[in-house]
């Protein structure tokens, strides 16, 4: 099984073209959001450590969010908690999908995290950033303070993209980044 990482800018595609390879995906976004919605213990956890900030079930986004912009020791705390279970479902897919050919990693801080492997192919998913910031904020709940704390505890675009093999050059249509997902399929299927 090969393993493909996607890496990017918060805005930039990752999980479109995540989903157009056509092969399992693990997105770390929606498992979180799978989390905040069904899991009683990670309630737990969090209000255990941040009880200001979470009293009802299911976890509301906006908490949060709240908890994040009102400290940013907050984003630690609730990093720790989460990503120690997302790690937990991210090693099951994994198990789940050992015969196929490829695995998907649509994982916001692969890289920062330290959840790659050195085997790992490191795909850098490029877009204008007048495109993203149109996208961002046509997103439902985008919060310009909240991505600024997001994007001050990853890494440099400059490094992950260095740190990657392929770059795909995304414009949003399924056109030209299947044309590139192509190309590096047939480049590391060799």
């Amino acid at each position: 099984m090969i393993r493909i990482g996607i890496l990017g800018d918060i805005g930039s595609g990752k999980s479109f073209v995540a989903r157009n390879f056509g092969y399992p995906v693990f997105n770390a976004d929606e498992e979180v959001a799978k989390l905040y919605k069904k899991d009683k213990k990670i309630f737990k956890k969090l209000k255990k450590k941040l009880p200001n900030y979470f009293n009802s079930y299911p976890i509301n986004k906006k908490d949060v969010s709240h908890a994040i912009l009102d400290n940013k020791i907050n984003l630690k705390k609730i990093i720790k908690i989460v990503h120690f279970e997302i790690r937990k479902k991210m090693n099951l897919f994994l198990k789940k999908n050992k015969n196929q050919k490829f695995v998907i990693l649509d994982i916001p801080l692969l890289l920062e995290n330290k959840i790659n492997t050195k085997n790992d192919v490191l795909i850098f998913v490029q877009a204008k950033e007048i495109e993203v910031f149109k996208r961002l904020r046509n997103r439902k709940n985008f919060n310009k303070k909240l991505m600024k704390k997001f994007k001050n505890i990853q890494l440099s675009l400059d490094y992950k993209k260095n740190k990657s093999q392929f770059v795909i050059k995304n414009d949003f249509t399924k056109r030209t980044v299947l044309k590139y997902i192509n190309n590096i399929l047939e480049t590391i299927n060799i």
